[in-house]
């Protein structure tokens, strides 16, 4: 298959008019006409994972974070950015990014994380418009709040959390808040989405990369912040995308995966 067939296929599930104005996803290296055999699917375009696309022959990279996010002026081996685009578009591999678009659109980040925790009556936390799937209306966003099937301490929160992610440890703001029964998820960097979250009347906000003082403060006006890490809650990126691919495209196309990894350690 063409690279642009399956740039086709990944606007099915999340239309790039879906990203935020301030993303760069879609094609940013690589030529549409590629006939496209293998395709590796990453969180984010790492050394490890331009290296891992090279070694194994991949026509085609496919991450969440973009590589690019400000404009560059040079493309050399100067810069470690530029340097794995250069590397990439001497190897032949397209790149694409599925980022803001996938955060929000319906069946993509916020509905799965917000399905491994078992939410219930969700919505988008911050409503960004409406999308039509099969003559259906439905709106889309970043983030979702929703329900548990029942209250929860903030600790078994946390733990459940641990469960639904594969996560050793998360960090805890506001433990001593009693049962919470309204919750707000947003993977990724949640820090902007605590006022809609608190707004919503959230319980309790599980996201990633919060800050001392945003974690604190939030907790000071009785919602409690369950921070599992950026990679962490995204890393279901991978394995959702590579089941996607092999379903729509048939075994037209060959899929592999860099495999999860945390980048953080904990001594």
């Amino acid at each position: 298959m063409k690279c642009s067939e399956i740039i086709k296929v990944l606007n099915e599930l999340a239309p790039e008019s879906c990203a935020c104005e301030w993303d760069n996803s879609g094609l940013i290296a690589g030529r549409r006409d590629k006939e496209v055999k293998k395709i590796l699917v990453t969180l984010d375009a790492t050394d490890e994972a331009v290296e891992t696309a090279i070694r194994e022959g991949a026509d085609m990279l496919l991450s969440h974070h973009p590589l690019i996010f400000k404009p560059v002026k040079k493309i050399n081996d100067e810069d470690f950015i530029t340097k794995r685009i250069l590397k990439l578009i001497q190897h032949d591999i397209s790149y694409y990014a599925m980022h803001t678009n996938f955060d929000s659109a319906p069946g993509c980040m916020a509905d799965l994380s917000a399905d491994r925790l078992g939410l219930e009556e969700t919505s988008p936390l911050e409503e960004m418009g409406t999308i039509e799937r099969e003559g259906i209306s439905i709106a889309y966003g970043i983030g979702k709040i929703g329900k548990f099937p029942r209250p929860m301490t903030v600790e078994e929160t946390a733990e459940l959390v641990k469960q639904a992610f594969g996560l050793k440890t998360v960090s805890v703001y506001g433990l001593e808040k009693g049962f919470v029964s309204c919750a707000a998820v947003c993977p990724g960097s949640g820090g902007s989405e605590i006022e809609e979250a608190l707004k919503k009347g959230a319980d309790v906000l599980i996201t990633g990369d919060i800050s001392h003082h945003q974690g604190i403060d939030a907790a000071a006006r009785n919602m409690a912040v369950i921070d599992g890490g950026h990679y962490g809650l995204e890393h279901i990126f991978i394995d959702f995308m590579c089941r996607y691919l092999e379903e729509k495209l048939g075994g037209k196309v060959k899929t592999a995966a860099v495999p999860v990894k945390f980048p953080v350690s904990f001594i």
